[in-house]
């Protein structure tokens, strides 16, 4: 590999590092009675935001009580990240292109392995509801988007990355970019 590539790889492991200091993803909620809106973030290990006034709302649809503990996913989050980060510098040490392929790999499947336990537990959320709801809708599930914006009723729910979400997925594409770079723009020896 290229030097350039190497220290572009090395940056991308230190970037990662912020998934650690800084929230994940974001949860809003958008409605007139609530102007400022209402907000819950992800992080690598907790849950933080206003998920006291959004269990209190929640409570009158039938969704499950909000709180870490139903996330196990923050039991070991941190240690696949950490996996992840030492992946991309074993990568940048290595100077081989074949580990570089496997480190692309292992982003891609983490990537849609992790959105697609966010979506499960987004589903779950949204379309298991408690019968003994006070405000009953016939056929309305409450599933926040995976990404992007979505009508529930009279709120607006966003979701997208947050600062550290995007410290690990900008990495990941700058990873990407050097692997078509040196797989395909570069002259083989």
């Amino acid at each position: 590999m290229k030097p350039i590539s190497r220290i572009i790889i090395a940056i991308s492991a230190l970037l990662m590092i912020g998934a650690y200091f800084f929230p994940l993803w974001l949860i809003t909620l958008d409605a007139p009675q609530y102007p400022e809106g209402l907000s819950m973030s992800l992080w690598i290990d907790k849950l933080a935001g206003d998920i006291n006034t959004i269990n209190g709302l929640n409570h009158y649809i039938g969704m499950k009580h909000l709180s870490t503990e139903m996330f196990s996913e923050f039991l070991y989050l941190k240690y696949i990240v950490a996996g992840i980060i030492c992946c991309v510098l074993l990568t940048a040490l290595s100077n081989n292109k074949k580990v570089l392929l496997g480190l692309v790999i292992i982003l891609f499947v983490s990537g849609v392995v992790g959105m697609y336990d966010f979506w499960q537990w987004e589903y779950d959320y949204g379309h298991n509801l408690i019968n003994t709801a006070a405000i009953k809708v016939p056929g309305m599930s409450y599933q926040p988007p995976l990404f992007g914006y979505k009508d529930l009723l009279n709120f607006t729910a966003g979701s997208f990355p947050d600062v550290g979400g995007y410290a690990v997925i900008i990495p990941a594409f700058l990873i990407v970019f050097v692997f078509i770079y040196e797989w395909f723009f570069t002259k083989k020896k």
